[in-house]
């Protein structure tokens, strides 16, 4: 049986938590709580707020007034990054501690977190690139088009208050992809967290609003589900900005809410991803890498898993027979075992979906080469569910077409250049993909025309000064670089006569 983590819960005297609006720590106005259970054993880890529409209303006014006549907006540049450099030191010198609540909040190992991209170290970074984006958001001056003698400048001014909902997969890189540009900028932000991973962002909250110097009701906390909590938050009347990760349904819901207030949105809405990989590359680490991003760590729970293998037909063997092997290391139970590599599904409602997608996969043909199985014995008590691959998969079989979130790959054979490329554009998607080849000009053809917001060559990773996001129905704007704390800014034309002469 997987181990207890009720031990750890106790030694980081996990307690029932509280949300963070205008400076205070506060529960619901209902009294109405989330018991957050936990996906590796089933149990009871602590309970939490669900705010309502009152609480949602207080934490978007307090956001509200800090904007409207609070100092933060009006701060200079030096200050913002000092306050967001303290946040990236208060991160790295509690790293161990919110990693572990991570560990409670969705079980992601322990072992996981010294994977850069999910890493304490990746979030600190995060608001450190941020903080040294403070003092040049810069306008632009102009030359003068017509008229008599004058000036034409911009400047960027914060957007005001944002709302932003975060997924569970990876709570605290999200937060700081989301929160540090938003500050930087001079914005005000209530955040929600999901419902499924909240106890290490409401420790990092209380770190901020605690010891950073940020003033009270710049950042505010709201928890609970998307019914009610995320509903409130996103058709708010006074929220100026919203900025969601999570599923492409509930994305289509933030932009129809968007829509109402005319509100300006950053979406990131997942994939299905395609590795392409040819016969000449590597191919025992291209398979090795492709099924170690679906298989270990998040187990597949990864908007930018590569989860279509590409594979030309000469290479197919030997990917398939590497990529076997990985799926055979995969270790599950508890995330606090330094020899566990891979967490359980988030909860019982997607353990149904992923095992069934598996079904659907094998009755449309595909081969079944390992897994699709829940795990039984000791670890039937948690959502775990065996590393599983599929051959003989063709592109518009479910398993190819929607995105799975859960430790599957498909590989799919073509023949030649032209048939790859058509294969990986062949998606309603367009976040993520990889071009495995030894030829530098294939390499550069292929990343130039497949339809994605980031494309690796030989390998795949995230940086914090990097944009990332996707094309199509992977969503709009980018997090990461200048493009994501632009995001966060209005634009203003400014004109300047220098003359009586009008313009």
């Amino acid at each position: 049986m997987v181990a207890s983590i009720k031990p750890y819960a106790d030694e980081l005297a996990l307690t029932d938590g509280r949300m963070l609006i205008n400076g205070e720590w506060v529960t619901a106005e209902s009294g109405a709580t989330w018991s957050h259970t936990h996906p590796a054993t089933g149990e009871r880890v602590a309970e939490f707020p669900v705010a309502g529409p009152a609480d949602v209303d207080l934490a978007v006014r307090a956001a509200r007034r800090a904007f409207d006549e609070g100092p933060w907006p009006h701060a200079r540049a030096g200050e913002r990054g000092r306050v967001l450099r303290a946040i990236a030191d208060l991160v790295r010198a509690h790293g161990d501690e919110l990693l572990r609540l991570q560990a409670l909040d969705n079980s992601v190992p322990l072992s996981f977190g010294e994977i850069y991209a999910v890493s304490a170290e990746f979030v600190a970074d995060v608001f450190e690139h941020h903080a040294g984006w403070a003092d040049k958001l810069a306008g632009e001056t102009l030359p003068p088009f017509q008229g008599g003698d004058h000036m034409v400048f911009t400047l960027r001014e914060p957007v005001g208050v944002v709302g932003a909902v975060i997924p569970w997969n990876a709570p605290l890189p999200l937060f700081a992809q989301k929160v540090a540009p938003a500050l930087a900028a001079g914005c005000t932000i209530v955040v929600k967290p999901s419902e499924y991973a909240t106890f290490a962002v409401l420790r990092l909250a209380r770190l901020i609003a605690e010891e950073s110097g940020l003033p009270a009701g710049v950042l505010n906390i709201v928890t609970g589900p998307g019914e009610p909590t995320g509903d409130a938050l996103i058709s708010h009347p006074m929220v100026d900005k919203l900025s969601f990760t999570g599923s492409r349904a509930i994305g289509q819901r933030v932009m129809m809410a968007a829509a109402v207030g005319c509100k300006r949105v950053s979406l990131e809405l997942g994939g299905k991803s395609p590795a392409v990989v040819f016969a000449d590359a590597d191919v025992g680490t291209a398979a090795a890498v492709t099924m170690g991003t679906v298989t270990l760590g998040l187990s597949g729970q990864v908007c930018a898993a590569q989860t279509r293998a590409l594979v030309h037909r000469d290479a197919l063997d030997e990917f398939l027979a590497t990529a076997e092997v990985i799926a055979g290391m995969v270790s599950y139970g508890n995330p606090f075992d330094p020899e566990v590599t891979s967490a359980p599904l988030i909860n019982t409602r997607q353990l149904d979906r992923v095992l069934g997608l598996i079904a659907r996969g094998q009755e449309e043909g595909a081969r079944l080469v390992c897994g699709g199985t829940r795990e039984a014995g000791d670890l039937a008590v948690g959502n775990f569910v065996t590393p599983t691959l599929f051959a003989d998969v063709s592109n518009d079989m479910s398993i190819a077409r929607e995105e799975i979130f859960g430790p599957v790959l498909s590989v799919i054979p073509f023949d030649d250049e032209d048939e790859a490329l058509r294969l990986a554009n062949d998606t309603a998607y367009g976040l993520a993909a990889t071009v495995w080849t030894s030829d530098i000009r294939r390499a550069m053809r292929l990343t130039k025309a497949i339809r994605a917001g980031t494309v690796g060559i030989n390998g795949y990773q995230l940086e914090p000064n990097a944009p990332f996001g996707g094309f199509q129905q992977s969503g709009m704007g980018r997090e990461g670089g200048r493009a994501a704390i632009e995001s966060y800014t209005e634009l203003k034309t400014v004109l300047l006569p220098l003359t009586d002469e009008m313009i």
